[in-house]
């Protein structure tokens, strides 16, 4: 009975044109970063530092270092808008439809609702991302021949791996980028729960991510940098370091999915308190 719920919530989740809006801006935003990396000189001061450090620029410049190089900035910026945006729509908009009423009239308890929405949104979410990754690294094929992986954030970041480790790094990546997509959904899924507008709760996750983005950032506050979320949410770009810190990102998830559960259990008890058949 589940599934048949569950398949029933996503075909209303899929059918609605604005749930593919964040596959297309990907992909747009995909063709646009590559061609202005393939033809400008972007690529070529990417090349002088690779030679700087003694590396072949040839080896590097490939479809995984294109590929990497644009999700990278997409994670940060557009992923959480489009996460946050199905998340904040999954309670409120039926709620401001006022489908939610004829929904809650059937023999199917409030927290069973909630939770197969959120599988919902989390599935999108799964989804989402692994389209991401595919997309980036099939338009990286087309501008650029095969090779190693070259993955460079200034302070951060410095990595150099053969094509065989690198596509198993990018793969990585995009795997524990989907636990990232999956926490923002949620976060915008709780203020979804409460009594607000679906842009309201896309408005509230993206501000609460942001906000944490631009503490964690402060230089003063360094020291504080594990206690805030998006630090935790970047534990996809671990996979690029080396070695691996294991630790670290053992810590991440399991801290993400206690927020997952926090989200979740405190929309539940709000979403429980509203009076919805009246």
């Amino acid at each position: 009975m589940f599934l048949t719920q569950l398949r029933h919530e996503l075909w209303k989740l899929f059918g609605k044109q604005r749930t593919y809006l964040g596959f297309g801006m990907f992909f747009l935003a995909q063709v646009v970063i590559l061609m202005v990396f393939r033809f400008s000189r972007a690529s070529r001061g990417m090349g002088d530092l690779l030679e700087n450090n003694g590396y072949s620029f040839t080896d590097f410049l490939s479809p995984l270092t294109a590929a990497a190089f644009t999700n990278f900035w997409l994670a940060y910026l557009l992923l959480p808008l489009y996460g946050s945006l199905i998340g904040g729509d999954l309670v409120a908009k039926e709620a401001e439809d006022g489908t939610l009423r004829m929904i809650l009239a059937r023999p199917v308890s409030r927290v069973r609702l909630l939770a197969l929405k959120w599988v919902a949104g989390a599935v999108f979410s799964l989804i989402l991302t692994l389209v991401l990754g595919l997309t980036g690294l099939a338009l990286g094929m087309m501008f650029f021949p095969w090779g190693g992986l070259f993955v460079f954030v200034p302070g951060e970041l410095f990595g150099v791996f053969s094509a065989g480790d690198g596509l198993v790094r990018y793969a990585g990546a995009h795997l524990l980028m989907m636990v990232k997509a999956t926490t923002v959904m949620g976060l915008a899924f709780f203020f979804g729960c409460l009594p607000v507008k679906p842009a309201a709760a896309t408005i509230l996750a993206l501000s609460f991510i942001f906000l944490n983005f631009i503490l964690m950032n402060i230089p003063w506050f360094a020291d504080l940098k594990p206690w805030f979320l998006t630090y935790h949410l970047n534990l996809w770009q671990q996979l690029y370091e080396q070695p691996v810190p294991w630790s670290r990102v053992g810590e991440s998830l399991s801290l993400l999915a206690g927020f997952n559960a926090t989200f979740f259990a405190a929309g539940a008890a709000v979403f429980g308190l509203r009076d919805l058949k009246s």
